[in-house]
This record gives C-alpha cells, structure tokens and sequence, in this order.
C-alpha cells in the first residue's frame, strides 16, 4: 500500500508506477528537447497512471491526453503558443496519444470564456498546477539533468494512490469538479469521490 509509505518511499514508488507508462516517459523525454520554460507533464496521465497500476490494468488505459504546460511570461501572443503547439504537434505526431500543450501564463485571457468564472494571472506553473479542480490532479513530473525526476505535488500522493478523489474548490467551478469526477469513476469504479464542500455562506 504505497499510500502508507513515508513520503520519500511514496515518492520512489510513484516514479516507478510512472516509468511503466512508455507513452507517457517518451512524452517527457521528447517534451525536454523542446526547451520550454518551467514545463511539466502534468494532471490525468499521472494519476490515471497511477489509478490503472493500482487497479491492476494496462498502465495506459483510459488515459484521454497528456498534458504538457509550460511559463513564457515574455509573449502572452496567441501566435507564440500557437508556434509551440505546432512544434509540438509534429513532435509527437508518431505517438499513440494526444499530446495537449499550454502557456500557463495566458490562462487569464481564455478561462473566464470557457469556464465562467474570471482566473487571475498564474505566475508560475506550479501556481496553475495549484488551481486545478481536484487535488488529486495537483501533480507535475518533468525530467531534470542527471536523469532525475523534478515532481511537483503540492498535496502529497497518499490521495493518489489510495485511489481518493478530491476537490479543490479554490478556482474551477464546481460543476467542473462534479464533470471530471464522474467521468473518472465511470472509468475506474474503484475510485473514493469526496463531495465539493458545502456553501459556508449558505
């Protein structure tokens, strides 16, 4: 049980659950040559990784994409992600997987359309990683040089393995939380999904 572990026996064992993932090191070790500033691999194809090894299935099963985000504060132009994208793209274009690349410094400009609520400027990756709708997505992992792993887990692991699903109700919506939630547990049933805390003010 991973999840019971100190934290550094944790952490040795989630890298390894992650290394069993080909599609999702290729990513990282590809990902790396791009250059990007502050860049991790980061939400679902960790954790699923994770949850599928846990569970006992094929370490890419149900993975829909792999995210990758990255910080250039320096051109918030949409022509300049747009131009890392398309690297991108052809970059991963032979993998069996769907690469999805992010500026998180441009969240700010696109979230409030999209998700409905406004999102104040990140000022880091980790400062978006933080924001995400579910604690259990709050993970990055990215390769550093000497061929150690640099992971990002503002809230630890043990939720991660023991298979537990939680808000984090400090940007997303809940109907977000709630979205993601159901899905995830459509595609491992084994999963423990924890409510979107009640209103204080209500």
């Amino acid at each position: 049980m991973p999840g019971r572990l100190p934290l550094a026996e944790q952490l040795d064992a989630f890298c390894a659950t992650l290394g069993r993932n080909e599609i999702l090191t290729e990513v990282m070790a590809r990902t790396a040559t791009l250059d990007l500033p502050g860049w991790y691999v980061t939400a679902g194809c960790l954790f699923q990784t994770v949850w599928n090894v846990v569970t006992g299935r094929p370490a890419t099963q149900g993975i829909k994409d792999y995210d990758v985000f990255y910080f250039d504060d320096t051109d918030l132009s949409w022509e300049a992600e747009d131009a890392v994208i398309k690297a991108g793209q052809e970059l991963f274009g032979d993998l069996r997987a769907e690469v999805e690349i992010r500026n998180e410094a441009r969240v700010h400009l696109w979230y409030e359309r999209k998700f409905g609520v406004p999102c104040p400027p990140h000022d880091s990756t980790e400062s978006a990683i933080d924001r995400f709708a579910a604690t259990t997505c709050c993970l990055g992992v990215r390769p550093e040089p000497g061929g150690q792993w640099r992971v990002y887990a503002p809230h630890g692991l043990s939720d991660v393995f023991n298979l537990v699903v939680r808000p984090n109700p400090v940007l997303a919506p809940r109907e977000v939380y709630e979205a993601k939630a159901a899905r995830w547990k459509e595609e491992w049933p084994q999963l423990t999904v924890l409510p979107w805390p009640a209103d204080p003010s209500a």
